[in-house]
């Protein structure tokens, strides 16, 4: 099972799971106007959108099937972020940014974007065993703002598989759905459906 598989798996089973650490900015979000909008997707720089679609291929890699970053998981990130997010966790989000460039400055002597595979596999390892460190630790916490890692991963998968190329591609897709049918065994290497 390669990697895109598991993680596919993984979700599908996790369901809302995986949305959590960002749920409940989106329902206390969607509020802005069309001008704070614009000031919020301005601050998404191509630098910020570079090493979050780096970070978002490296989660979902290109194999048989287009990566993160071809599915433009970048732009789905930062209109959520836009749109959805309160100030409060926007400011959390681009710090979260800020401290995780420097934390892989710090581990790889390089930011992200210019680590090699092994050394951006190993650095979100790390990253993701630091994020549910600090979920344990805060778990008691309802205020402490979602680790950046969570919520890129999150988000990274959310993008990811309900874009054209994800659901499309990577899922198995039927256009028009024939009749409900709740237990269908899937053939040996027959993708997870998006439908």
């Amino acid at each position: 099972m390669n990697r895109r598989d598991a993680i596919m798996r993984t979700s599908t089973l996790m369901g809302s799971a995986f949305v959590a650490p960002w749920l409940g900015s989106v329902l206390s979000g969607c509020s802005n106007t069309a001008e704070e909008k614009q000031a919020i997707l301005e601050a998404f720089t191509p630098e910020v959108k570079g090493l979050i679609a780096e970070i978002a291929d490296t989660i979902i890699p290109t194999t048989g099937t287009p990566g993160a970053k071809e599915a433009k998981v970048q732009d789905f990130i930062a209109d959520i972020v836009a749109d959805c997010f309160n100030e409060k966790d926007r400011k959390n989000f681009f710090g979260g940014l800020t401290d995780f460039q420097n934390k892989c400055q710090e581990a790889n002597k390089n930011p992200f974007e210019k680590c090699d595979e092994k050394q951006r596999i190993e650095f979100l390892t790390k990253m993701e065993q630091e994020g549910k460190d600090y979920k344990e630790k805060n778990k008691d916490n309802k205020e402490a703002p979602a680790h950046i890692f969570g919520t890129l991963k999150s988000l990274t998968l959310t993008g990811y598989f309900t874009s054209e190329i994800g659901a499309s591609q990577a899922l198995e897709y039927l256009h028009v759905p024939g009749k409900y049918e709740g237990c269908v065994p899937l053939k040996a290497g027959q993708k997870a459906w998006a439908t």
